[in-house]
């Protein structure tokens, strides 16, 4: 992506064309995250829960972000309830990340009812890479089928908002750095699925 003052002012503008756009306050949450404006991100991730109730990535965020803003008590309600959410949709990275977070803060980690169990359909892997190269590779190794079914929903109000064209290599990375952030793929895993391209068209 563009240096963080622009994906700011972008994401800033998306929001503020469509409020009700959930991925689009997400975004922007993420941007001001990077940028270290915690109290910024934080109302951004919430507005994007407020929107979108399931999105469990935003709870994470969120949580972290009002935790480094000093605001501990919203941050645990945040996070407590992503925690019993991504858990009970076998959301695994989503609830790790909130564990070490809460760990990290020196505040217990939620304990589930002995009868919960995640819901069979977050539970589903997906048949085949979805994505050729380390991405798709990645993606068919750590994300189950609800996960990435909520990807494709989001990821068409991208193409839509930002107006992508796939003919583009660079608004074909401006959508994959969006896809990472979304399914918490790691950069590396982007950066060696970028490299393999680049080395691709040169053979």
């Amino acid at each position: 992506m563009s240096d963080i003052t622009d994906r700011i002012e972008r994401f800033e503008n998306m929001a503020t064309a469509d409020p009700s756009n959930d991925m689009a306050h997400f975004s922007l949450g993420s941007a001001y995250l990077d940028a270290e404006k915690f109290a910024q991100a934080a109302v951004s991730f919430q507005t994007c829960v407020e929107l979108n109730p399931d999105m469990t990535r935003a709870m994470e965020l969120g949580g972290s972000a009002l935790m480094q803003s000093g605001r501990a008590v919203e941050a645990e309600t945040l996070l407590r309830k992503g925690f019993m959410q991504a858990t009970s949709r076998g959301e695994m990275r989503v609830k790790d990340g909130i564990a070490a977070i809460l760990k990290a803060a020196g505040l217990p980690i939620p304990e589930m009812d002995s009868g919960t169990s995640p819901k069979s359909e977050g539970g589903k892997p997906l048949s085949k890479a979805p994505l050729p190269g380390p991405l798709g590779e990645w993606i068919a190794e750590h994300i189950l089928s609800d996960a990435w079914e909520g990807w494709i929903a989001q990821g068409t109000k991208v193409i839509n908002e930002l107006r992508l064209d796939f003919s583009r290599e660079e608004d074909q990375q401006v959508y994959e750095d969006y896809m990472a952030e979304f399914l918490s793929i790691p950069k590396e895993v982007v950066e060696k699925d970028r490299t393999q391209k680049e080395e691709a068209k040169q053979t």
